[in-house]
This record gives C-alpha cells, structure tokens and sequence, in this order.
C-alpha cells in the first residue's frame, strides 16, 4: 500500500512569513483562469470580453471564492467546530474551502461585476464556466498536500490504496485525487470542448452544474463523508446533497435554452 508523503504544508518559509502549499494551489489556480480567459477572449469574439474585462473578472471571483468557500466550510460542514472557535473563521491559509459555498459566493460576484459592466448574468457565467474547473483541480491537490478530505477505507489489494498515517493505518481511497482528475481534468475538457462553439445562453453553465454535481455525487461515494448539518448526512453525504440541486438546475438550463422556439 502507498503511505501519504506527509508533506510540510508550508512551501516556502522566510522570517515570519511562511507561504503555505494551499495557498500557491490557489494562486496556480488564478493563473490558469487569467492565461485560459484571456485566451477565451481573444478567439470567441462573441463573448464581447476584453483582456481587462478578464482581470476584473478575476478580482471578482477570488472575493467571491475566498468568502463564499470559507461562509459554506463554516456552515455548511463545521457550524460547532467554528462556533466554539470563532476566530478560526478568518484562518483560510489552514485549508477548509468548501466548493457550493464558493460557487454561491462566485455567482453574487458574478452578477455584481455583471450589473456594473451591463452584462446578463448568464453572459458572464457562460464566460468564466470554463476556467472553472483547473482551479478546483489545483485545490484538490492542495487538499492532497495538507492531508485533509481523505477518502473511505479501500480494499488492501487496490494498488493505489494509501494510508494516511494522521488517520489511522486503514488503506484509503486517495479521494482528492479523484476529485481531481474528475472534477477538476475531465470537467475541463468536457467543458472547454462544449464552449467551442456559441452556445444558447445558459447552456455551458447549465453543463457545468450537470458535470460537477455528477462527478462530485460519484466522488463522494469514495470520500470519508463529512457529518454536514441537519442530520442529513446519515442518508448520503452532505457534499451529495448540495450538488443535486446543481444538477437538477443544470438539466433545466441546457433543456430549456435547448429547445426550439415555438413558431410563430
């Protein structure tokens, strides 16, 4: 069985001042959304988006991510955890973003930058849907890298099965991989391909609601599930339950958007 390389989650370290593993996750994440929207930009002229249009965008989404991830962690996952640590809130450098809770902080930025540059709501969701999910592969593996979100108990003869000696000595699953190659490198290509050409509006967000809450559905059943709030995690996991209605909302948007007119 492989053992998890129990990585120092501080990358770089100068003085006082130390640059966590999770943190440069995110920055390579940032990138990869200026480098591919940028480019976006320049070779589909029907999204009518500037390369400054691109950094604004930017400037909204990690507001919006770094918020939302951390509001949804808070409580969605953890409510008493942070409620007898208050502080820890404010501590986003140890980890703990979680995905719905950005994705609802990324939509309020969205429609925000939207309404200031006179944009619709799905002009620009239809734009950035795309330079998603490179991101979320980025912060999967800063998940990998602190050793967090690790999967259930595996066989002992599946090759890749890993104990994370911080846990237990039980082979696992090492599920944020999975997270993202699926999440993260399939839903890319999915998505960068689908967004090839001009789409309806709302189509390529819908598809990215469909292809994220699918892949996260199936990826939890290899996930230690979290224990959520409500209770509702004793029937399936909480990550499952936020991303049904993604799913839900992304077949009505491609549907709808999908179907002819009727004639006049």
């Amino acid at each position: 069985m492989l053992i998890h390389p129990q990585f120092d989650p501080i990358a770089i370290s100068i003085g006082p001042l130390a640059v966590r593993w999770y943190g440069l996750m995110y920055l390579a994440g940032f990138v990869a959304f200026l480098w591919l929207g940028k480019r976006r930009a320049a070779s589909q002229p029907w999204h009518a988006m500037s390369a400054q249009d691109v950094d604004d965008l930017l400037f909204y989404g990690v507001l919006g991510v770094i918020l939302g991830g951390r509001l949804g962690q808070v409580l969605f996952y953890e409510p008493g955890y942070y409620l007898a640590h208050p502080l820890e809130i404010l501590a986003v450098w140890k980890g703990g973003m979680a995905f719905h809770g950005g994705m609802l902080g990324v939509f309020v930025a969205m429609a925000l930058w939207g309404r200031k540059a006179g944009r619709s709501f799905f002009q620009v969701t239809d734009f950035i849907a795309p330079l998603v999910p490179l991101g979320l592969m980025a912060g999967r593996i800063g998940n990998f890298i602190n050793g967090e979100l690790w999967g259930r108990v595996a066989d002992p003869s599946l090759p890749w099965a890993m104990v994370f000696p911080h846990v237990d000595r039980l082979p696992r699953h090492p599920s944020p991989l999975y997270q993202a190659a699926g999440e993260g490198l399939l839903l890319f290509a999915i998505l960068w391909l689908f967004s090839a050409r001009q789409r309806a509006a709302g189509a390529v967000s819908g598809m990215f609601l469909i292809g994220y809450g699918t892949l996260r559905f199936v990826a939890e059943y290899f996930r230690e599930p979290d224990h959520g709030i409500f209770g509702l995690s004793y029937v399936i996991s909480m990550g499952q339950w936020l991303s049904l209605p993604m799913v839900l909302v992304g077949l009505w948007l491609v549907l709808r958007r999908s179907s002819p007119k009727p004639s006049a």
